[in-house]
């Protein structure tokens, strides 16, 4: 009879971890299940709306008002009409129209006609930190450089008086061409990496046997990349195209070392505007209306490319 005791004493004590292994490995539910993933990214969801849509929501707010410093007093869409007839603001407008269009312009073409030299080389697949490393300065320092190289130090001068193309110094902000072309060149060195590893990648991830089609009915590789890779590509060019004009829209650093908007406004960008109205007049609400309107005109007019570009590579 002590000897059945002790039996059954010990199964029950080997039930007992079995039944918290049980307990533990227990399924979850079907709502805790759906419920994980969210809780794993709402922390940086709620981090993202924190830094994103809360500041353009109080701007939105702001520019209803006048305000200097704590003083607000309620304008309606009065700072909205004041910047509708504002001069300055569309010549800051074109004047980021006109730097953003040919930087983009010469950054996209650099890029792609690199991309199709470099694409097929190994050197590429194992080297492509290399092509990156202007992206990987800060805007500051490589605004700074380029400063020093074009106005300070009178670099690009020596080099051009250097090889006979100019007799004497060129004072880069006395002209209005001159001026933007400082800011094309740093921003177009500093960017192309970007638009060209996503070109590479685009070109390297075809498929090869459309190419290999092609090269044995004799196209040549110029034909093939603009009649089989350009067109498969277009998806992929319209987005990174939108997406560095997009940033292209924000340019400040340069425009802040390099030129301050000189000479005459010639030089000064959306967020150049925006900054001086706020930050040098401290007209906080009228520079918030100011950043209302060029967010606007941004998110319109990247809708319409895309829309229009991937709607007619649908047809």
């Amino acid at each position: 009879m002590a000897h059945s005791t002790h039996t059954l004493e010990k199964g029950a004590a080997k039930a007992a971890p079995a039944a918290a292994v049980y307990s533990i490995r227990r399924p979850r539910s079907a709502t805790a299940k759906k419920m994980f993933p969210y809780l794993l990214v709402g922390p940086a969801v709620l981090y993202l709306l924190a830094i994103t849509l809360y500041p353009g929501l109080f701007a939105m707010y702001q520019s209803l008002f006048v305000v200097k410093f704590v003083n607000w007093s309620w304008a309606g869409l009065g700072n909205y009409t004041r910047i509708i007839q504002d001069r300055e603001f569309w010549a800051a407008l074109a004047n980021t129209a006109i730097i953003g269009g040919l930087s983009l312009s010469l950054q996209t073409i650099i890029a792609m006609t690199v991309a199709f030299y470099c694409y097929r080389d190994p050197f590429v697949r194992g080297w492509r930190i290399v092509f990156l490393m202007p992206m990987l300065f800060m805007p500051s320092a490589v605004a700074f450089i380029w400063k020093l190289a074009f106005n300070d130090g009178r670099v690009i001068s020596d080099l051009l008086m250097s090889v006979g193309l100019v007799s004497n110094n060129v004072d880069w902000l006395s002209s209005v061409w001159l001026a933007r072309l400082t800011l094309i060149v740093a921003d177009v060195w500093q960017w192309t990496p970007f638009l060209f590893i996503i070109f590479v990648g685009a070109l390297q991830g075809q498929d090869e046997e459309i190419e290999e089609a092609a090269r044995l009915d004799g196209a040549s590789w110029g034909s093939i990349f603009w009649n089989i890779s350009l067109p498969m590509m277009r998806p992929i060019i319209v987005v990174a195209v939108t997406l560095r004009g997009i940033d292209i829209t924000t340019m400040f650093t340069n425009v802040y070392i390099m030129t301050q908007g000189t000479p005459g406004g010639a030089t000064e960008t959306m967020s150049y505007f925006i900054y001086r109205q706020g930050f040098r007049m401290f007209n906080f609400g009228y520079a918030s209306a100011a950043s209302v309107l060029m967010l606007l005109i941004t998110i319109v007019i990247a809708q319409t490319i895309v829309k229009r570009a991937f709607k007619s590579g649908k047809s």
